[in-house]
């Protein structure tokens, strides 16, 4: 049996590097931020978007959506927080 929901989670915390906990929630908004900035959707310095736009922005940018326009901005599902931690564990490997 796989990791679970709350185990990629986590291990998504751990790639981004920011966040070393263990928990069993949602990504906060300051851990969306972090995640955001790592694939390469950018949060400026100033007041972060929403939640949901940031979640949009990180499906866009980890090619789970064509367009930013058209990625949903709902929580994350199992396949889109591997397909996340694939993305992150790709770049750490090149050295992004």
């Amino acid at each position: 049996m796989g990791p679970t929901v709350h185990e990629i989670r986590n291990l998504i915390r751990v790639e981004v590097g920011r966040f070393e906990r263990e928990v069993d929630a949602q990504f906060t908004k300051e851990e969306l931020a972090a995640i955001a900035n790592e694939v390469g959707y950018v949060v400026d310095d100033g007041p972060s978007p929403s939640k949901s736009q940031m979640r949009s922005g990180i499906r866009w940018r980890v090619e789970l959506s064509e367009t930013e326009a058209a990625a949903g901005d709902g929580s994350f599902r199992k396949d889109e927080l591997e397909a996340i931690a694939d993305h992150l564990d790709t770049a750490a490997t090149r050295g992004e």
